[in-house]
C-alpha cells in the first residue's frame, strides 16, 4: 500500500501484486495524487491515466479517475484535452457490448462529464458531438449506462451553463422518457439532469410546463423513497420557477412567452394530489373501477413537490401569499377524490398537515408564524359559518349541503392541528394570539366544538390542549368555561360530546404544566362526570353520547395522578362495580333484554368504564394495593365472561353492533396487559382463546394485520426492511406508502388518546382504526400471558397456529402469518426472557412454524422469522438445539438456489448469533462465515448479496475478539465489493458500510500499533470509509461517517480532520436526516476531543466558499457554532438536536475562555431576537437583520442569499441564555481575573454590560422559560460580580452602574451590592406586597393553579425576605464589630462622593424590622408545615386533616418538595430573630388574630393546635419558648440525621448555622442543657453528618455548634454548683462531685454529653491528622507522610482542641479522671505536630490552642480531691514527661518550633504544684530543653527563652524556681558576656540580648541584699562592655548603636535603684568608670545639639519600643 503513495504510478509494484488487490492499489494512488503531481509531471499522467480508462475500473475508481484527469487539464496545460476528448468519444461509440467491456465505456462517459464540469466553455466548439454521442448511446445503453450518461448530461449543462442552448430541447426529448424507466435509479438521474436542464431551458417551465407536471406525476407511480426525493425536488422546483424565473427578464421578453400565475401553478400541483398520474399508462383492469383511486407513492411524491416549491420561493414569498396558498392547500382535502374513504381521507389529512408543518413551521420566523395563525383562525370560523348555515337549514333536503358538511370536517382537522402546532412551538410567546380579542383564537377554536363531525370535534378539544399546554395561565380558565358550557347545554349531543372530549383533553393536558390545576376542578369533573352517566337513561336522542362523556372525562381525571384519584376513588370502584352485571345469573338475563340500541349503549358505556379502569391503572400505580386489585377484577372478570355471550348478541340485533364489541375487547385487552398476570390467571383459558381467534381472524372477514411487527423486529434490520424510512423528514407521510397500517392513525380512532401521554416522537395522537388496534393489543396481551400457561397449553397453541396457516390461502394467508409471528415474538421478546419454552415438543413445535417462514417471499415475514429463531435459541440456551438449528440453515444454503430461502437462511445465521453471543455459537463461527463471505459474492442478485452482508456485519459485531482471525479475508472481500457493485444497488453498499464499522469496532485499540498487518488492516479500513463516503446514498455516507467515528475514536491520529470536518459541515445541511444525525454525532465527538481544530477547519470552508463541493453550506464569521445555533431553529428531532447541544457544549467548554468575545457575540445574536419581538430595539434590529442573513441557514442549501432567515426560536434563546450562564462558570473556574477590571484583557468583566443586557432582554421576554433562563443568568451575573469594585471610583462596586437590575430582589439586596438607600426601597416594595399577597391566606378567589402553586410562590417569598433578614443581621452584626470609621482628612475631602449614599450599615434591618413580626409569625408557621410534611408516613394521621398554614392535604406531596426547598433561610432566619428579641415575645393570639384576615384564622388556630370554636388557651411564655426550641431543634436534627446527598450545601450550612444562632442565647442553651439528653442526641447527629458531608465550611460551623452546647452545659453546671455552695454549706454532698462521671467516673455512651462530644471531635480530629489514630497509622493504606495542616484544617482543630479542654470542666473528679488521659494524649500530640517551626515565626493556631488547654486543664479546680489526687499527679507528670521525651529533634521531620515546646514546660512551671512537677527526672529534662535552646543559634529563640525564663525565676514558689536559677543563670551570664565580642546585627539578635538582661535585672532584684553586689558585678561590667567609644560609636550598626543607648540607660537606671552596691562595683573597677563617664557625656552633647535642631522626640529609641510592644 505504501508504495501507491507515488507522484505516478508505480508500474512495477503494480505488476508483482495479485490481481485481486490491484483494483485498490489503483485507487489508493488516485486517493493521493495532488497538485505537484498535475503540475510537473503532466505529460506522463495524461498517458497513465488515459490507460487507466480501458482497464475497466470499478464505480469508485472511475469517479475518482475523471476528476483527477479534469483537475490535471484546468491546473496544467490544455494542449492534448481535444484528443483525450476523442479517445473517449471513440470508445462510447464503440459497437462493443459486451459486459467486459462496459466498466471502460462508463469511465470514459464518467470523464466526458467531468471534462465539461470542470472546464465548461473552454471545450465549447466540440460540445454538439460529444452531446449527440452520449444521447445515442443513451438509447442503447443497459440501466447502469443510462444513469451513467444522464449523470455526464447533467455535468456537461452544469459546466456549459447557457452556451448549450442550442442542445436542450434534444437532451429534454431523450431524457423525458426515461422519468419512467423501470430503474430506480435512472429515474433518480433523470430527475437531476432535468433539474439541472431547467436552470436554463425557459421552455421547461413555459411552455412544457403541463408535459414537465404529467410526467413527474408517472415518474412518481410505484417509485421508492429516493426517486420521490429527487422528482419532487424537480417538480417543485420546476413550479417555483413557472411563478417566479430566476432568469433575466430578457430571455423572457425575447421569446415572448407569459409568464405563470400562482393559480395556475397550484392547480397544476393539485391534479396530481388529486388524480395521480391517471392515463395512459394504467392498465384496462384498473380503468374499469370507476374512478379508481389515487396512487398513494404519487399523493406523497406530489405533497413533498409542495414544500419544495413553497421552500424555493421563501419564507417572505410564504408570508405574503400565506391567505391563498393555505386555502388551496385546504381545499386538496375538501375534495371528494381526496376521501373516497376514511382512510385515504386520512392519508390525505397526513399530506396536508405536512405540507402546512413543513412550511409555516419552518420558514416563519415568530411574528409570522403568529400572523399564520391568525389567517389559520379565519378559516375556520368561515369553514364554520358554512357548516352551521347548513346544519340550521336542516329541512331542506339538500344532499350538497351534507357533503359540504362530511368534507369541512377534513379542512377542520388540519387546520386546527396546523393551529395547534403552531401555537404549541411558540409556547408563551403565542400569548398575543389569545390575549387579542380581534384574533378570537378560543371563541373560533370553541365553536368548533359543535360542529357535526366527531373528527373535528376531536381535533378542537386537542388544539385548545395544545393552547393550554403553551400558555398554562389559560388552563383552569378553559376548564371552567367548558364545564359551564357543558351544563347549558346539555341537551345537545354534540355539545355533550365536545366539550367533554375538550375538558378530557385539558385534563390530559395538565401533566405537562408544572403548576398543575386547583383541587378543586377534580370534584367539579367528577360531580359532572357523575351526572352525565346518572342522567344518560332519561334521553335516549343524547344517552349514547353522555354515556361517552362521562367515562371520558373519568378516564382523564386518573392522568392527574394518585395525589387527586386518591379522594375520588370509593366512589370510582361503585361506579364500575355498577356497571357490570353482578352475576352469571344477571349476565343471561341480560342478553334476552334489550334492542339494539340499548345493546350498542351498554357497549359502550362498559368498553369507557373499562377505559377509565385502564387509565387508572396506567396513572395510577400507587394506589394498587391487593384490595383495589381485587375489587377491579369483580368488573374485569364479568366483562372476560361477557365477551363470549357477544356474538349471540351480534346475531340478534345486527352487525352494526360489531363495533362497540371490538372497543370492549380492545379496552379489556388494554388493561389486563397493565395488570399482573397473576390476578387473572384464572381465566387464562377463555382468554388465550379470545386472544388466539382475534389475532388468527377466525371470525374476522378482513385481512387485517398488526402494525406491530416492525417494532418487534430489531432496530439494526431497518435495512432490510427498509424501516429506516421512520427516520427522514417524510416520516409522516412515508408511513403511508408503506404496507402496514401505521400511516392511517387518527384521533377520531380512539377518543380517549385525547388525553393520554403522546408517544414520543409523534406532534399529535394517531390511534390506529379499531380494527387493527384490537389485534395489536391482542398480540401484546398474547405476549405476555403465553409464558404464564401450561407446556401442554403451550403447544395446543402453536399446532393450531400451524393449522391456520395451512387452512388460509392467499393474502389471507400472508395476514394470518404476520400475526401469528408478532404474537410468538412479542411472547419470546416480552414475557419469555426469564423463563424456559418448554420440553422437546414445544420447542419442535414452535422451530416448525418459524423454519417455515425462513422461506416466505415476504421479506418482513423472513425477518422476523430470523429473530424469532434468535430468540428461541437465547431462551432455551441449550449448545445442541443450537447446533441442530445453525446445521438447519448450513445444509439449506449449501443446496439452495432461490433467492428466497438463501435470504431467509442467511439472516437466521445472523441472528442466530447475535442473540447468542460470541463464545454460545463459536464453533459455528468458521462455517457461518465461509457461507456467507460466498454468498455475498453472488453478484447476480444484490438481495442476496445484502442480506448475507447484513448477516455477517451481526456476526463480526457479535462475536467480538473470537472474528479476529477472520478479519482480513472480511475486509479485503468488503473492498472488493465497494469497488465493483454499482452504486444504484444502495441496500448492498449500506450493509458494506455496517460491516466496515463492524470490523474496525472488532479490531478497536488495535488499529492504533504500527504492525505490518495492522498498517494493512487500518489502510483498508481507511479506503473502505473513503469509498463510501463518495457515495451518493445518503445511508451509505451515514455508515462511513460513523466508520470514520469508531476509527477516530480508537486510532484518531489517523483520521485526517481537514477533510473530514468540511465534508461534516457540508452534510449538515443535506435533506437526509439521517445523515445530518450521523454529521452532528461524529461533529459530538471530535468536540470533545479537539474542539478547536474543528472549527478552524469548518472555518476553512468558510474561505473556500466558491468551491462547488462546499456548496450548500453557509459558514460565515460565526463559524459552525453559527451553523449550529441556526440548526437548533430548524431540527424538531430530539436525538439531532440533543446531539447539538453537547457539540456547542464541548465547544464552549474548551474555546469559550480564550475567545471570549466571539462567544458571547454568539449568544447575543441569538438572543437578540427577543427583544425583536418585544419591540424594544426594533432600529438596532433591522441593522442587525442585514448582518445575520449570512450567519443562519438559508433552506435547503440555496445559494440565494436574498432571503432573511428565520430570527431565532425560543428554544434555541432559552439555550443560549444557558450557554451564557456556563460562560459566567467557566471563566470564574479558569481564572479570577475575569472578574476583576483592574486585570482586565479580554476578561469577562469587560463584557458586563453585554452580559447584563443579555440576561436582561432574555428576562424581559415573552417566552416564560426564555424568562426564566434570563432571570438564571441575571442572579450568575449579580452573584460573581458583587464585590467586584469599580476602579475609577474606589468604593463602588461595579454592578451598581446597572441600576436595571432591580428585579431580582433578593439575590440582590443580600449580596450586598446596593449602596443607595432610593435603590432599597424600590426593591424594599416589592417584597413587601408580595409580602401582603402571602397574608391574604387560602381563601382568594382566583386560582389559576393547583395549590401547590400558591405554597410555593408563598414559601418563595417568606424564603426571599428569610435571606434578606440574615444578610441584614450580618451587616449589622459587622458594622458593630467594626471599628468606627476615622474621619475623612482634609486632603480626601474633594473627593467625597463616597459618603451621600454610603449605607448606614444598619439601613437594611430598619427595612425589615417592621414586618418582623408578621414574618416571624408566618415563619414559624412555615416551619411547623415542614416539621409536620417530614413526619415518617406511618404518622400520616396525626397530620392536621385540613392541611397547614401553607398547604392544603390535597397537595401534601407536591407541597413537600417547595418546603423542602425553603425551610433552610427561614429556620435560619428565625433563629436570628429568636436570638435577638424572640424569646421573650409571646404569641399573643388576640394581637395574631387582628393582624390576620378571616380566612386565615382558621389556619392559626390550627397551628396553635386548637380546635376552631375553642376559646384560645394562652401558654405562658416558656411553654411557648419551649415549642419553639422543640420545633427549631426537631427540623434541625431530623435534617442532620440524614440530608439526602442531592441537598444544596448552603441548606447544611443555613441549619448549622440557625443552631449556632439560636445557642447564642441564655433561653435556648437553658433548654438544652437541661435535658442532657438532647444534647447528647444533638451531637450524635452532628457527627453523623460529619461522616457524610466533608466540606471543611461545614466542619467548622459543626465546632461551632458543639462548642455552644459544652458552653451551654458548662454554664448550668457552674449555675447548679453555685447554688450548692450557697445553700448546704453545712450538708454532706460536694459541690466539687457534680458532673459527669459522679463517684465511680463511669460515662454511659449515649447517655454522656461528654462522650458524645469526645467521640465527635476525635473523628475531626482523625480527619485532618490520621496519624493520631493508631487504627489508621497501622493500616497499610495510610501513608506516612505528614502533610501540612491547610489554614482551614488549622482552624479546625485549633477549634477542636479547645472544645477538647473545655470538657473536664463538665465532669465530677473522678469523671475527669476517666476522661483526661485521652484529652491529655490528644492535646499533646496536637502540640507536637502542629508546632512546627516557621519562616515568619508565627504560632499557628492549633499550638495556641493546645497551650491554652494545657493550662485550662492544669489549673482546674474541680480535680484537687483526695481520692483522685494520686491520680492527678501521675497523669500532669506523664504529660509533661512526654512533651519532653519526644521533642528530642528527629532529622527526618519537619524542625520543631521549641519556643511552644518551651511554652508548654513553662506553662506546667506556673500552674502546677512543686510536689507534682519536683521530681528529678522531670526538672532535669526541662533543664535540658531550656539549656538547648539559650544556646541555640536562633535569636528568636533565645529571646522568647529568656521571657519564658523569667517568668519561671520569678515564680512565687521559690522551691520550684531556685534549681532553675541555679541551675542556668550561669549560662545566661557567659552568653551575655560573649556579646561584646560579636556585636548583634539586625533587632532580633538585639531583642535576644535585652532579654537576657531584663533577666539579670531580675536576678539582682530578687536576691537578698547581702548578695547584691555579687550580682551587680555581673550586671554592670556586661553591660559597660556593650558601650561605645565616640570613634567606633559613627561607624557602627544600628543594632549596635541601640545596644549602647539601651545600656546607657540601664546603667542610669541601676545607679540610683542600689546606690551602695553600685558605688562599690564602680570603685572595684576603675577602667570601667572611665568608660561610662564618656558615654554619658558623649549622650548628652548629641542632645543638646539635637535640641537645637529641632524638638524632641530623638529617633533613635522608636525601633526598641516597636519591638518591646509587639512582645509584650
Amino acid at each position: 500500500m505504501e508504495l501507491a503513495h507515488s507522484l505516478l504510478l508505480n508500474e512495477e509494484a503494480l505488476a508483482q501484486i495479485t490481481e485481486a488487490k490491484r483494483p485498490v492499489f489503483i485507487f489508493e494512488w488516485l486517493r493521493g495524487l495532488n497538485y505537484f503531481s498535475y503540475l510537473f509531471l503532466q505529460k506522463k499522467l495524461v498517458e497513465q491515466l488515459t490507460g487507466l480508462i480501458s482497464s475497466s475500473p470499478g464505480p469508485p475508481t472511475r469517479k475518482l479517475l475523471a476528476k483527477n484527469l479534469a483537475a490535471l487539464y484546468s491546473i496544467g496545460d490544455t494542449f492534448t484535452v481535444f484528443q483525450t476528448l476523442d479517445k473517449c468519444n471513440d470508445i462510447i461509440k464503440s459497437k462493443d457490448d459486451t459486459a467486459a467491456y462496459l466498466p471502460t465505456k462508463l469511465a470514459a462517459v464518467a470523464c466526458v462529464g467531468a471534462f465539461y464540469e470542470k472546464m465548461g466553455r473552454m471545450l465549447g466548439s466540440s460540445f454538439p458531438e460529444t452531446v449527440n454521442n452520449l444521447l445515442k448511446s443513451l438509447k442503447s445503453a443497459e440501466s447502469q449506462g443510462r444513469s451513467e450518461i444522464l449523470m455526464s448530461l447533467q455535468k456537461v449543462l452544469n459546466g456549459l451553463g447557457g452556451a448549450a442552448a442550442s442542445c436542450h430541447r434534444d437532451i429534454y426529448k431523450n431524457a423525458r422518457s426515461l422519468l419512467t424507466d423501470r430503474s430506480m435509479a435512472v429515474r433518480c438521474a433523470v430527475a437531476k439532469c432535468l433539474l439541472e436542464l431547467q436552470n436554463e431551458a425557459v421552455f421547461m417551465w413555459t411552455a412544457e410546463l403541463e408535459n414537465v407536471a404529467t410526467l413527474c406525476f408517472k415518474a412518481l407511480e410505484n417509485s421508492n423513497y429516493g426517486v420521490r426525493v429527487a422528482v419532487s425536488k424537480l417538480l417543485g422546483t420546476v413550479m417555483a420557477t413557472a411563478l417566479m424565473p430566476k432568469q433575466a427578464t430578457g430571455t423572457m421578453m425575447r421569446q415572448n412567452v407569459k409568464r405563470a400565475t400562482l393559480e395556475e401553478v397550484l392547480e397544476l400541483m393539485a391534479t396530481g394530489f388529486l388524480r395521480g398520474g391517471s392515463g395512459f399508462l394504467k392498465s384496462g383492469g384498473e380503468m374499469l373501477k370507476v374512478g379508481g383511486s389515487v396512487n398513494r407513492e404519487v399523493r406523497v411524491g406530489v405533497t413533498q413537490a409542495y414544500v419544495v416549491f413553497v421552500t424555493t420561493l421563501g419564507g417572505q414569498w410564504l408570508e405574503r401569499n400565506f391567505a391563498t396558498f393555505l386555502s388551496h392547500v385546504l381545499d386538496l382535502v375538501s375534495h371528494p377524490r381526496a376521501t373516497q374513504t376514511h382512510v385515504e381521507a386520512v392519508y390525505s389529512r397526513r399530506c396536508v398537515s405536512f405540507i402546512l408543518r413543513a412550511t409555516v413551521g419552518s420558514l416563519l420566523g415568530e411574528k409570522a408564524q403568529i400572523a399564520a395563525a391568525k389567517e389559520i383562525c379565519q378559516a375556520i370560523g368561515k369553514q364554520m359559518k358554512a357548516v352551521e348555515a347548513v346544519v340550521n337549514d336542516a329541512n331542506s333536503e339538500n344532499k350538497s349541503g351534507a357533503a359540504d358538511v362530511a368534507a369541512s370536517q377534513h379542512v377542520m382537522v388540519c387546520a386546527l392541528q396546523e393551529l395547534g402546532s403552531l401555537v404549541q412551538s411558540l409556547n408563551a410567546t403565542a400569548s398575543p394570539l389569545i390575549q387579542e380579542p380581534s384574533i378570537g383564537l378560543l371563541e373560533t377554536v370553541t365553536s368548533v366544538l359543535l360542529h357535526p363531525s366527531m373528527a373535528a370535534r376531536l381535533a378542537a378539544a386537542w388544539c385548545l390542549r395544545c393552547v393550554a399546554v403553551a400558555l398554562p395561565f389559560q388552563l383552569t380558565p378553559f376548564l371552567d368555561r367548558c364545564a359551564e358550557r357543558l351544563n347549558n347545554l346539555k341537551t345537545s349531543p354534540e355539545a355533550v360530546s365536545g366539550y367533554s372530549f375538550a375538558m378530557a383533553a385539558l385534563l390530559g393536558g395538565v401533566h405537562q404544566c408544572p403548576l398543575g390545576i386547583p383541587h378543586a376542578k377534580g370534584k367539579m369533573v367528577v360531580s359532572i362526570a357523575e351526572d352525565l352517566l346518572r342522567t344518560a337513561a332519561q334521553n335516549s336522542r343524547l344517552s349514547l353520547q353522555r354515556t361517552q362523556a362521562g367515562w371520558l372525562l373519568l378516564g382523564a381525571l386518573m392522568t392527574l395522578g394518585p395525589s387527586v384519584v386518591r379522594y375520588h376513588l370509593p366512589k370510582m370502584l361503585l361506579l364500575w362495580r355498577n356497571v357490570f352485571p353482578r352475576s352469571l345469573k344477571e349476565l343471561e338475563a341480560e342478553k334476552a333484554r334489550g334492542d339494539s340500541f340499548t345493546w350498542q349503549v351498554t357497549l359502550e358505556g362498559r368498553a369507557g368504564a373499562l377505559c377509565a379502569m385502564r387509565s387508572f391503572v396506567a396513572h395510577c400505580p400507587e394506589l394498587l394495593t391487593e384490595d383495589v386489585i381485587r375489587k377491579l377484577m369483580t368488573p374485569i372478570e364479568c366483562a372476560m365472561t361477557m365477551m363470549s355471550h357477544i356474538p349471540s348478541v351480534i346475531k340478534a340485533h345486527g352487525a352494526h353492533l360489531k363495533a362497540s364489541a371490538a372497543m370492549v375487547r380492545l379496552r379489556l385487552y388494554d388493561i389486563l396487559a397493565l395488570l399482573p398476570p397473576k390476578t387473572y390467571e384464572g381465566s387464562f383459558n377463555a382468554l388465550l382463546r379470545e386472544l388466539v381467534a382475534e389475532f388468527t381472524l377466525t371470525d374476522n372477514s378482513a385481512n387485517t394485520t398488526t402494525s406491530l411487527l416492525r417494532s418487534l423486529c430489531h432496530y439494526d434490520d431497518s435495512v432490510l426492511l427498509g424501516s429506516w424510512l421512520q427516520e427522514t423528514d417524510h416520516k409522516s407521510i412515508e408511513d403511508q406508502v408503506t404496507k402496514n397500517a401505521s400511516g392511517s392513525g387518527a384521533l377520531e380512532h380512539d377518543p380517549s388518546s385525547i388525553y393520554l401521554r403522546i408517544p414520543a416522537g409523534e406532534a399529535v395522537p394517531g390511534p390506529l382504526p379499531l380494527g387493527v388496534s384490537v389485534i395489536d393489543a391482542s398480540v401484546a396481551l398474547f405476549g405476555v400471558v403465553f409464558p404464564h400457561v401450561s407446556y401442554k397449553h403451550r403447544l395446543q397453541m402453536l399446532d393450531h397456529f400451524a393449522e391456520c396457516v395451512k387452512q388460509a390461502k392467499g393474502v389471507r394467508q400472508q395476514a394470518v402469518q404476520l400475526n401469528i409471528f408478532t404474537a410468538v415474538l412479542s411472547a419470546l421478546k416480552v414475557g419469555l426472557n426469564k423463563s424456559t419454552l418448554g420440553p422437546e415438543e414445544v420447542r419442535k413445535s414452535a422451530l416448525t412454524l418459524v423454519m417455515g417462514a425462513l422461506d416466505n417471499p415476504n421479506p418482513i415475514l423472513r425477518c422476523a422469522a430470523g429473530e424469532a429463531l434468535g430468540r428461541m435459541a437465547q431462551v432455551v440456551g441449550e449448545a445442541s438445539f443450537i447446533a441442530r438449528m445453525a446445521q438447519y440453515s448450513f445444509d439449506k444454503l449449501k443446496s439452495a438456489r432461490d433467492v428466497v430461502s438463501r435470504t431467509g437462511h442467511s439472516l437466521a445465521l445472523g441472528c442466530l448469533h447475535r442473540y447468542v453471543g460470541g463464545i454460545g455459537s463459536g464453533q459455528h463461527l468458521k462455517t457461518s462465515v465461509s457461507i456467507l463471505l460466498a454468498l455475498a459474492q453472488d453478484g447476480t442478485s444484490p438481495e442476496v448479496q445484502t442480506w448475507s452482508l447484513h448477516s455477517l456485519a451481526l456476526i463480526v459485531d457479535s462475536s467480538g475478539p473470537m472474528y479476529r482471525g477472520y478479519v482480513e479475508p472480511t475486509l479485503s472481500l468488503v473492498l472488493t465489493l465497494l469497488l465493483t457493485v454499482p452504486p444504484s444497488h444502495t441496500e448492498v453498499h449500506q450493509c458494506l458500510g455496517r460491516c466496515l464499522g463492524a470490523i474496525i469496532t472488532t479490531v478497536g485499540p488495535e488499529l492504533q500499533g504500527n504492525g505490518a498487518t495492522i498498517s494493512t488492516i487500518r489502510s483498508s479500513c481507511l479506503v473502505g470509509c473513503a469509498i463510501t463516503q463518495d457515495h451518493s446514498d445518503s445511508l451509505v455516507q451515514a455508515a462511513a461517517i460513523s466508520c470514520l467515528q469508531q476509527l477516530h475514536m480508537f486510532a484518531p491520529r489517523h483520521v485526517n480532520l481537514s477533510s473530514l470536518v468540511p465534508s461534516l459541515c457540508v452534510h449538515l445541511c443535506s435533506s437526509h436526516l439521517l445523515l445530518r444525525r450521523a454529521a452532528v454525532a461524529c461533529l459530538r465527538q471530535l468536540a470533545q476531543r479537539e474542539a478547536s481544530e474543528v472549527c478552524e477547519y469548518a472555518m476553512s470552508l468558510a474561505k473556500n466558499a466558491g468551491d462547488k463541493e462546499s456548496s450548500g453550506v453557509n459558514i460565515t464569521e460565526t463559524g459552525l457554532e453559527g451553523v449550529l445555533f441556526g440548526m437548533l431553529d430548524r431540527e424538531t428531532d430530539r436525538k439531532l438536536c440533543s446531539d447539538i447541544h453537547d457539540t456547542l457544549g464541548h465547544m464552549l467548554s474548551s474555546l469559550a475562555v480564550e475567545n471570549l468575545s466571539h462567544w458571547l457575540m454568539l449568544c447575543k445574536d441569538v438572543l437578540a431576537a427577543s427583544s425583536a419581538l418585544s419591540c424594544f430595539l426594533d432600529e438596532e434590529l433591522e441593522k442587525k437583520d442585514e448582518m445575520d442573513d449570512d450567519t443562519m441557514f438559508t433552506t435547503l442549501g440555496e445559494e440565494d442569499k436574498s432571503k432573511p432567515s428565520v430570527a431565532p426560536r425560543w428554544a434555541t434563546r432559552v439555550f443560549a441564555a444557558d450557554c451564557l450562564c456556563r460562560v459566567i462558570m467557566l471563566c470564574e473556574n479558569a481564572n479570577k481575573a475575569h472578574f476583576d477590571l483592574a486585570l482586565a484583557h479580554d476578561f469577562l468583566v469587560l463584557h458586563l454590560s453585554d452580559l447584563i443586557r443579555m440576561a436582561f432582554m432574555a428576562a424581559t421576554d415573552h417566552s416564560n422559560q426564555l424568562r426564566m433562563a434570563g432571570l438564571q443568568a441575571l442572579e450568575d451575573i449579580i452573584k460573581k460580580f458583587a464585590s467586584v469594585p469599580e476602579p475609577e471610583f474606589p468604593g463602588h462596586v461595579i454592578l451598581e452602574q446597572y441600576q436595571e437590575i432591580v428585579y431580582l430582589c433578593h439575590a440582590w439586596i443580600g449580596s450586598g451590592v446596593v449602596s443607595d438607600l432610593n435603590d432599597l426601597r424600590r426593591v424594599h416594595n416589592l417584597l413587601v406586597s408580595s409580602l401582603d399577597k402571602v397574608q391574604t391566606g387560602k381563601g382568594s378567589s382566583s386560582q389559576l393553579y393547583r395549590e401547590s402553586a400558591t405554597t410555593m410562590e408563598k414559601l418563595a417569598v417568606l424564603k426571599a425576605w428569610a435571606e434578606v433578614y440574615v444578610v441584614a443581621m450580618k451587616i449589622k452584626k459587622e458594622a458593630e464589630t467594626k471599628p468606627k470609621r476615622v474621619l475623612k482628612s482634609a486632603e480626601e475631602d474633594e473627593d467625597d462622593f463616597g459618603t451621600m449614599d454610603e449605607l448606614p450599615p444598619d439601613s437594611l434591618i430598619t427595612l425589615v424590622q417592621p414586618e418582623l413580626p408578621a414574618l416571624s409569625r408566618l415563619w414559624l408557621a412555615a416551619l411547623k408545615d415542614y416539621a409536620l410534611l417530614t413526619l415518617p408516613a406511618e404518622f400520616a394521621t396525626q397530620l392536621p386533616p385540613d392541611g397547614g398554614a401553607f398547604y392544603t392535604p390535597e397537595t401534601i406531596d407536591t407541597a413537600r418538595l417547595h418546603y423542602r426547598n425553603s425551610w433552610a433561610p427561614i429556620l435560619h432566619a428565625v433563629a436570628l430573630w429568636l436570638n435577638s428579641t424572640g424569646f421573650n415575645v409571646s404569641e399573643s393570639t388576640e394581637e395574631t388574630a387582628a393582624a390576620m384576615p378571616n380566612s386565615q384564622k382558621r389556619a392559626t388556630s390550627i397551628m396553635l393546635n386548637q380546635t376552631p370554636g375553642t376559646p384560645p388557651t394562652t401558654k405562658s411564655l416558656p411553654e411557648i419558648n419551649k415549642d419553639r426550641m422543640h420545633l427549631i431543634l426537631g427540623v434541625s436534627i431530623q435534617f442532620l440525621c440524614s440530608p439526602r446527598p442531592e441537598e444544596p450545601v448552603e441548606h447544611v450550612t443555613s441549619c448549622l448555622q440557625a443552631l449556632h444562632t439560636l445557642l447564642d442565647s441564655p433561653c435556648a442553651r437553658i433548654h438544652i442543657a437541661e435535658d442532657q439528653l438532647l444534647g447528647v442526641e444533638l451531637l450524635s447527629v452532628l457527627h453523623r453528618l460529619l461522616l457524610t458531608w466533608d466540606p471543611p465550611s461545614v466542619q467548622l460551623l459543626v465546632t461551632g455548634v458543639v462548642q455552644q452546647i459544652v458552653r451551654a452545659a458548662q454554664d448550668y453546671l457552674q449555675e447548679k454548683r453555685n447554688t450548692l455552695n450557697e445553700d448546704d454549706n453545712d450538708e454532706k454532698e460536694n459541690p466539687l462531685a457534680l458532673g459527669e462521671g459522679g463517684e465511680s467516673g463511669g460515662l454511659v455512651p449515649g447517655k454522656s454529653l461528654v462522650f458524645a462530644a469526645m467521640e465527635l471531635l476525635m473523628f475531626i480530629l482523625v480527619r485532618h491528622m490520621p496519624h493520631l489514630s493508631s487504627k489508621v497509622s497501622d493500616s497499610p493504606s495510610h501513608v506516612a507522610a505528614k502533610s501540612h495542616l491547610s489554614e482551614e484544617s488549622a482552624r479546625l482543630v485549633a477549634a477542636t482542641v479547645n472544645i477538647l479542654s473545655d470538657l473536664p470542666s463538665l465532669c465530677s473528679p473522678a469523671g475527669c479522671m476517666t476522661i483526661l488521659p485521652t484529652i491529655l494524649f490528644l492535646i499533646t500530640r496536637v502540640l507536637k505536630e502542629t508546632a512546627v517551626k516557621s519562616a515568619d515565626n508565627q504560632v499557628p493556631p492549633p499550638v495556641t490552642a493546645a497551650l491554652q488547654g494545657i493550662k485550662t486543664i492544669v489549673t482546674l479546680p474541680t480535680v484537687k480531691t483526695d481520692e483522685t489526687q494520686k491520680q492527678w499527679t501521675g497523669l500532669i507528670r506523664s504529660t509533661l514527661a512526654s512533651i519532653l521525651e519526644d521533642s528530642q529533634a528527629e532529622t527526618s521531620k519537619p524542625i520543631l518550633d521549641e519556643v511552644s515546646i518551651l511554652t508548654a514546660i513553662a506553662l506546667f512551671l506556673w500552674s502546677a504544684s512543686t510536689e507534682i512537677i519536683g521530681v528529678q527526672s522531670l526538672q532535669n529534662g526541662c533543664m535540658n530543653r531550656f539549656r538547648s535552646a539559650l544556646n541555640s543559634s536562633d535569636p528568636w529563640v533565645q529571646a522568647k527563652c529568656y521571657q519564658l525564663l523569667l517568668s519561671v525565676f520569678q515564680h512565687t514558689n521559690r522551691a520550684l524556681s531556685t534549681p532553675y536559677i541555679h541551675s542556668l543563670a550561669p549560662i545566661m551570664v557567659e552568653k551575655l558576656k560573649a556579646v561584646e565580642r560579636s556585636r548583634p546585627n539586625n533587632n532580633l539578635e538585639l531583642l535576644a540580648v535585652q532579654e537576657g538582661i531584663k533577666v539579670l535585672e531580675t536576678l539582682v532584684a530578687l536576691g537578698e541584699e547581702q548578695n547584691r553586689v555579687q550580682l551587680l558585678a555581673l550586671l554592670v561590667p556586661t553591660l559597660i562592655s556593650y558601650l561605645l567609644n565616640e570613634n567606633a560609636f559613627a561607624s557602627a550598626s544600628a543594632a549596635s548603636k541601640d545596644l549602647h543607648e539601651f545600656a546607657l540607660q540601664n546603667l542610669m537606671h541601676i545607679g540610683p535603684l542600689y546606690p551602695h552596691a553600685f558605688k562599690t562595683v564602680m570603685g572595684a573597677a576603675p577602667e570601667l568608670k572611665t568608660r561610662l563617664e564618656t558615654a554619658v557625656r558623649a549622650s548628652q552633647a548629641s542632645k543638646a545639639k539635637a535640641a537645637a535642631r529641632q524638638p524632641p522626640p530623638t529617633v533613635h529609641s522608636t525601633p526598641t519600643i516597636k519591638l518591646k510592644t509587639s512582645f509584650f
